[in-house]
């Protein structure tokens, strides 16, 4: 087996290799620029306190701080995307059943603390949203079911 000769000249290789470090160190800074970690900014960390100190209020356990920043971050996270939206009323309601799947699940007289829970966080993280959830709420039938 035998090498194959190059025949392209030294400069044209250079340019290449010049032209693609360039372009990888261009995608490098983007990439850089663009990357938005998670971080527990002050914000983030002020309102994890403030939703544990309502929750502990109400009566409920409440979770660890760092939880609560890497799950809701300072703007609500998922709760917070579009509460008030079928979809997302959609996905509440389902975990107001039975905890059956296929065609066990029933709704069911859900524990009034799971939508005071869900109400605290709209209201420390997307206030802006909470009339019209609360609206939902009050016409969901709820009870002091697990006694806590």
């Amino acid at each position: 087996m035998t090498t194959p000769v190059e025949n392209q000249p030294r400069r044209e290789r250079t340019w290449i290799y010049v032209t693609a470090c360039i372009v990888l160190g261009v995608l490098l800074i983007v990439g850089l620029l663009t990357f938005h970690s998670q971080k527990q900014t002050n914000e983030a960390t002020q309102k994890a306190d403030q939703l544990i100190a309502a929750l502990a209020a109400a009566g409920a356990r409440t979770p660890d701080r760092d939880q609560i920043v890497r799950v809701l971050g300072n703007d609500g996270g998922a709760t917070c995307a579009n509460p008030n939206e079928a979809l997302s009323k959609g996905t509440f309601l389902s975990l107001l059943t039975n905890g059956a799947a296929g065609p066990g699940i029933r709704p069911v007289i859900a524990d009034s603390a799971i939508v005071r829970g869900q109400l605290l966080i709209i209201k420390i993280y997307c206030p802006d949203e909470l009339n019209d959830f609360q609206q939902f709420v009050d016409d969901l039938k709820t009870d002091d079911v697990a006694g806590t």
